[in-house]
């Protein structure tokens, strides 16, 4: 075990990865001395941020690379490396630098003046984001703290410390779709703020556009709620009432003798009910989804390779929530009987089917 471990999911951040690694072994030498490690997980990347991470795993012993068979979602990725991590005390970080690393004494002595096992970056300001994307921000977390049983704070990433024991909590809950931040406020435990400004993006571009934002919110929602599903019955509901009065206004206009105009509203009618149970039937998907994927059981993610950190292999742990692949390539083990033109001798040949007699 270590005093500090640093988690970082990367992405396609080759031109962040060097200050990223420089800031971050400043900050840990500042908080734990050289009892520290940091974990940055390769998430399929296409560009050179993996070559990066290996040639700095190898220059540092402290420094451990996690190399994804694929992109599994940052997540996911996030929580491979959480699995993987012997840190006493965990530091979660994105490599974008927009969480400044230099945080990190401050969160460990909050934690130690507070007695608190999480201690989690509250955004007071966001540089360098869009109108957009602070507005949307705002309203989801507002709306998530309205329709979720769980007291998930606003305005708050990932960017969090956390104790081994709430690791550990965290760690045992197996979801395919995972929320981190509100999963770790689900565990429970004493959290509090540190209030900080957000900096802009270090260098390349977001890894969120708005369709894996949008998928994000609905995880985010569909995973600490059951809220959408109580649309359909507030809408049914609304719907009767409606009938009730439609039924109504027909029988007075009959009983009166007046003809009853009913092309546009007749059809108005259908086209609002008709969108109203595609969107029930949409949210009840997203919910059968769920299931659906967590009834299949797979592992969360799946590691190629690990350099540096003089590791060697993980520690053994009993969650099971990913695999860490053999060393050993696919051209590793070569069947018996086939070994460098040896000669044939026929164990490997299918046992003869006894003849049968002939009467």
């Amino acid at each position: 075990m270590t005093a500090l471990s640093i988690v970082v999911p990367c992405f396609n951040e080759q031109e962040c990865i060097a200050a990223l690694y420089q800031r971050l072994t400043k900050a840990a030498k500042s908080a734990a001395g050289g009892d520290y490690e940091i974990v940055l997980v390769n998430d399929g990347s296409r560009d050179r941020t993996w070559p990066m991470m290996k040639d700095l795993a190898a220059a540092d012993p402290r420094l451990v690379a996690i190399n994804l068979s694929r992109n599994h979602g940052h997540q996911l990725a996030l929580t491979a490396g959480l699995d993987l991590c012997r840190g006493d005390t965990i530091l979660i970080i994105d490599a974008d630098l927009q969480d400044p690393p230099e945080l990190l004494p401050a969160m460990i002595d909050t934690m130690q003046r507070e007695g608190a096992d999480v201690v989690y970056g509250l955004r007071t300001a966001r540089a360098g984001e869009t109108r957009f994307k602070r507005a949307t921000a705002h309203a989801f977390y507002r709306m998530l703290a309205r329709a979720t049983d769980v007291d998930i704070p606003v305005d708050a990433g990932d960017f969090r410390l956390i104790s081994r024991r709430a690791l550990d909590a965290l760690l045992a809950m197996p979801e395919q779709a995972r929320f981190i931040r509100g999963m770790v406020a689900w565990i429970g435990f004493r959290q509090v703020p540190l209030p900080y400004n957000r900096d802009e993006r270090f260098a390349g571009t977001t890894k969120y556009p708005l369709r894996k934002m949008i998928r994000f919110a609905l995880d985010a929602l569909t995973g600490f709620s059951s809220a959408p599903l109580k649309i359909a019955s507030h809408a049914g509901l609304w719907l009767s009432i409606g009938s009730v009065l439609l039924v109504i206004y027909i029988l007075a206009g009959w009983l009166s003798g007046r003809a009853i105009p009913g092309w546009t509203s007749l059809m108005l009618v259908v086209v609002a009910i008709g969108a109203v149970q595609m969107f029930v039937l949409a949210m009840m998907g997203e919910y059968i989804g769920r299931l659906y994927s967590q009834s299949k059981q797979r592992p969360l993610y799946i590691v190629q390779e690990i350099e540096g950190g003089g590791i060697g292999q993980p520690p053994s742990h009993e969650r099971g929530l990913g695999i860490v692949a053999s060393a050993k390539g696919p051209m590793a083990v070569k069947p018996k009987g086939h070994q460098r033109r040896q000669r044939d001798v026929g164990n490997d040949r299918p046992p003869r089917r006894p003849k049968k007699a002939l009467h």
